[in-house]
């Protein structure tokens, strides 16, 4: 009982820890390692709850393929001109153009834009250019510009067109897989920051500017939790089009209604086959990176984004502790199908829980939770099996019948010569051994007195087997046993022998296991594995208390043949070696589903060899 506890405490411990470890570098956003498992989760979360609509308040003017073909790609700064002219005259509240105008054009036609430009409040796009792919962002509670990702240069349009239209950065924060997961709403190059696109589009819309806190983002009286460096988080709302999509080409033909951009946000960007400005999302692999800027300027003017901030991340951490806390704490109460039952319905009941706040704009890590409870619960694991084995031997140990390992006639040929095997001798042999599957669990299940009585029983069976083929029982430990044929000294019917004991041990031990009483309705089963080979007979032990047994290669093999007939879910295992020298499968195996013979890797050995898989019952 002592030692429970101290696994349990130590498992805590450990769990406490480790759980605490990831927490402050996950509020720090520091916990990079699991960000690729959360993006995956996360992407599964958003398709388990399928596309939404969003409302009707961002239109896309797509310079698409149609457009391409009719009016030339890229579009001449007068083409562009007329564009946002035609959309300025169906009174947008704002033109939001995703292209880069850092180049001078035509100067009719840059004189043009200026002009359309002027009529209707207008953003216009900048990039920043970061030396490194990864910005570390990190969280400051008391400064609401730490952590803002910090660019060596941001492109900017022409000063003339930057006089007339506002200027925001249009670049976004991706994963490890190329998906939009924020976009950052300030950016900074050199003494200056700079508001991102987005941003800019939507407070133009609402006729407010925008103000930030620790943690948030102010629009006039709609206040915006943001994650660590101002960054806004990103949920797409389906796949491309979504978001209301007019081609640029019927604004030319004079197709477009004006219902479709009047007192609307009208975002401007170029979605042409081969263009490069699409992004994989959970929805669409290629995304047009003008519906991203579209879907953030949606967020911000409704305030339908993610929440993610350092209020969630804490609440991640919380569940990260209790979670294995919990489990571990269940799993040393009972092991049982409640306690179980218990277990898979806190596991299911955060699930559910995850899934649910997601629904309704909380993102909750999911990598976290599960990355805190695995390893203690792991160790947990490990920590009570290496206990329960322990307690299983202990529990044979106490049994008398690991007193019994002689064979037949073994008393009188050492009576006859005391000093048999008192050196090493090296010899033929064939070596069969039995296993109990389950019987670490079940020991625990079913109490000491009924695991002495079912030891006692097994024992039995599996010494009148191995006398009736006059094999030597050489160890015993419990729930296994090694039988060895070729003492007290070589025979040329041993590998017939071996098979014999081996197929009669499958056929006893399953009707012994389906009979009794104490092991109805448990799983429960065996597993024999026979060999034959040269092997190093010998006593082991000194004064009174001595042993004799065999070691080598054979017996090892015999031994792993045992995991090789669990593998493959046979109750025999015998090496294609004992078959031949037991006359041929015909003659071992006239009972019975044999397969036909695998080539087996053998655990520890580098050489694989031919074994034949045997059950007594159809598989």
């Amino acid at each position: 009982m002592h030692a429970k506890r101290l696994l349990v405490a130590i498992s805590l411990v450990v769990a406490v820890l480790w759980a605490g470890s990831l927490t402050s570098l996950h509020i720090a956003g520091k916990l990079s390692f699991l960000d690729r498992i959360e993006a995956s989760l996360t992407d599964l979360r958003s398709t388990m709850l399928g596309a939404r609509q969003p409302r009707p308040i961002v239109s896309i003017i797509a310079i698409d393929d149609r457009t391409a073909a009719a009016e030339g790609y890229p579009l001449s700064r007068a083409k562009l001109a007329g564009l946002v002219d035609a959309v300025g005259k169906m009174k947008p509240k704002v033109i939001a153009l995703d292209l880069l105008l850092v180049d001078p054009g035509p100067e009719e036609g840059d004189a043009a834009l200026v002009t359309a430009l002027t009529e209707t409040p207008s953003v216009i796009a900048a990039a920043g250019i970061f030396s490194k792919s990864t910005q570390t962002v990190t969280s400051d509670a008391g400064d609401p510009l730490a952590g803002i990702p910090v660019a060596d240069k941001i492109l900017l349009p022409l000063a003339r067109f930057s006089d007339v239209a506002a200027v925001g950065v249009v670049n976004v924060s991706t994963d490890d897989a190329g998906t939009p997961r924020y976009v950052p709403l300030i950016s900074r190059a050199s003494d200056r920051v700079y508001p991102s696109f987005s941003l800019l589009a939507a407070s133009l819309s609402v006729g407010v500017n925008p103000a930030f806190e620790p943690g948030e983002l102010a629009l006039g009286e709609r206040h915006l939790p943001t994650d660590g460096g101002q960054r806004l988080p990103l949920t797409f709302y389906g796949p491309r089009g979504t978001i209301s999509t007019f081609s640029a080409a019927d604004v030319f033909d004079g197709k477009l209604s004006s219902d479709a951009v009047t007192d609307k946000v009208v975002v401007i960007g170029s979605t042409v086959t081969g263009g490069g400005d699409v992004f994989p999302t959970p929805f669409d692999p290629i995304l047009p990176g003008v519906e991203v800027m579209s879907t953030a300027i949606n967020h911000l003017i409704v305030g339908d984004n993610m929440v993610r901030d350092r209020s969630t991340r804490t609440t991640d951490g919380v569940i990260a502790l209790a979670l294995p806390i919990s489990l571990i704490l269940l799993l040393a109460w009972r092991r049982s199908a409640p306690g179980y039952a218990a277990i898979a319905t806190i596991v299911v009941l955060w699930v559910g829980i995850n899934l649910l706040a997601f629904d309704y704009g909380y993102w909750f890590s999911a990598a976290l939770p599960i990355a805190a409870t695995l390893p203690p619960l792991l160790l947990f694991g490990a920590l009570e099996l290496w206990f329960d084995r322990r307690r299983a031997i202990h529990f044979a140990a106490q049994s008398e019948l690991l007193q019994r390992i002689e064979a037949p006639g073994m008393g009188e040929w050492l009576a006859r010569d005391p000093s048999f095997l008192s050196k090493p001798v090296r010899q033929e042999a064939s070596v069969v051994f039995v296993d109990l599957s389950g019987f670490t669990g079940l020991s625990e299940a079913i109490g000491v007195t009924d695991v002495r009585e079912l030891l006692s029983g097994f024992f039995e069976l599996v010494d009148e087997v191995a006398r009736a083929h006059r094999g030597a029982i050489t160890s015993f430990m419990g729930d296994g046993a090694m039988i060895l044929f070729g003492l007290p000294r070589p025979s040329a019917d041993d590998a017939a022998r071996a098979a014999a004991c081996a197929i009669m041990l499958c056929e006893r031990l399953r009707q012994w296991l389906s009979a009794h009483p104490k092991l109805s309705g448990r799983k429960s089963g065996f597993k024999v594995g026979v060999h034959c080979g040269p092997v190093v007979a010998s006593r082991l032990g000194t004064g009174n208390r001595q042993q004799i047994t065999a070691t080598g290669d054979t017996v090892n093999v015999a031994s792993r043949l045992m995991e090789v007939a669990a593998a493959n879910r046979v109750e025999l295992a015998a090496s294609n070696a004992v078959v031949e020298a037991a006359g041929g499968s015909a003659v071992v195996f006239r009972s019975g589903r044999l397969q036909e013979p695998i080539s087996a890797s053998i655990r520890g050995r580098t050489e694989e060899i031919d074994v034949w898989l045997w059950s007594g019952h159809p598989l």
